[in-house]
């Protein structure tokens, strides 16, 4: 990994996440004049047009067959256009003003949430330095969600519902990501394209559903020109460039080194909601950087542990050559004989 590969990854992943991270703050804005669910249909319908042409232009019209694979798209197209997009937002929109920070923090659980997914439906069990990662994780995400007070957990029952749905929108994202390994023969752009187009149809109508009945208010010319700059931003940073900068960078530094630059998340929502007028909390404060140590802790044991199990493999190698050849040495010598 040559220097400029590092500096143009890193680029691009801190490009990612400072978007992600200005997202909830951006979101908290338009979710004052606009109902979650339209937001999130506009968002990803616009990005599946632009998605479209890009696959279109790059791949063409071939890359755009199921190939017999329509039911897992459908399936993680509406876990992560669905899913993820529509709970977290009203999630984050129920919550109120914690609810920004709060969407933002458990966006950078995803790594610990794959694990505790994979440890509960496939019985793998983490290694003890990332279970402890976990509960350190765990105890940062409480301090933030309650801000340091007892009274949360009395009146858990007005917060419960929403942070509800923030967790199971994060794990719809989680399992979007894990998909992607079931397509390694496709490009990053495919996938990502017929996902989102497959996801935003499903969005289209269950948007048109809760209109039909009369949940869903239709937003007016002047709603959407009042939300345009926050959607524009929504669209072009978080949806199209955070997404390709984020695989192209992992591609560039390996996920390994990459999957640090998620702690600028946190990081980025806090300064701007600080811009913004709130005020944050000691403990708010205390809870990111408890989170951020956890998952920066675990990148670190896990690389030692690669490291030390590398060692180990290049020490067998030798070990491995010499008996081969003395296998060949007794095999040539029976031969002879």
């Amino acid at each position: 990994m040559n220097k400029k590969q590092v500096i143009m990854g890193s680029a691009l992943c801190l490009i990612a996440s400072m978007s992600w991270g200005a997202m909830f703050p951006v979101a908290h804005v338009a979710l004052q004049k606009i109902d979650p669910f339209y937001f999130s249909f506009i968002r990803y319908g616009v990005v599946a047009v632009i998605l479209s042409a890009l696959l279109w232009m790059r791949e063409g019209k071939a890359a755009f067959r199921l190939e017999g694979k329509g039911k897992a798209l459908l399936f993680y197209g509406i876990m992560a256009f669905v899913v993820y997009n529509m709970l977290v937002f009203t999630g984050q929109h129920l919550m109120g003003d914690s609810g920004t920070i709060t969407a933002s923090l458990i966006e950078v659980l995803m790594p610990m949430i794959s694990v505790l997914f994979v440890w509960i439906t496939a019985k793998e069990k983490p290694p003890g330095y990332t279970i402890v990662s976990m509960l350190l994780c765990l105890a940062g995400a409480v301090l933030v969600i309650t801000n340091g007070k007892l009274a949360f957990f009395a009146e858990a029952g007005k917060s419960l519902f929403p942070l509800l749905l923030i967790l199971l929108g994060v794990t719809g994202w989680v399992l979007y990501s894990m998909g992607g390994s079931r397509f390694k023969d496709w490009s990053v752009l495919r996938y990502s394209t017929l996902t989102c187009i497959l996801g935003s149809i499903v969005s289209l109508f269950i948007v048109f559903l809760a209109t039909l009945l009369g949940l869903l208010p239709v937003p007016s010319l002047q709603t959407l020109e009042a939300v345009k700059w926050e959607m524009s931003f929504m669209i072009l940073l978080p949806g199209i460039a955070a997404l390709l900068s984020w695989n192209a960078g992992l591609k560039m530094l390996t996920p390994l080194n990459g999957i640090l630059y998620i702690n600028f998340v946190p990081i980025t929502t806090l300064v701007i909601m600080a811009f913004q007028g709130y005020q944050v909390s000691m403990f708010e404060i205390l809870g990111t950087l408890l989170v951020i140590f956890a998952i920066v802790r675990n990148n670190l044991v896990q690389r030692k542990v690669q490291k030390k199990h590398g060692h180990a493999a290049e020490l067998r190698a030798p070990a491995r050559a010499v008996a081969s050849r003395s296998g060949l040495q007794k095999d040539s010598n029976l031969n002879a004989l």
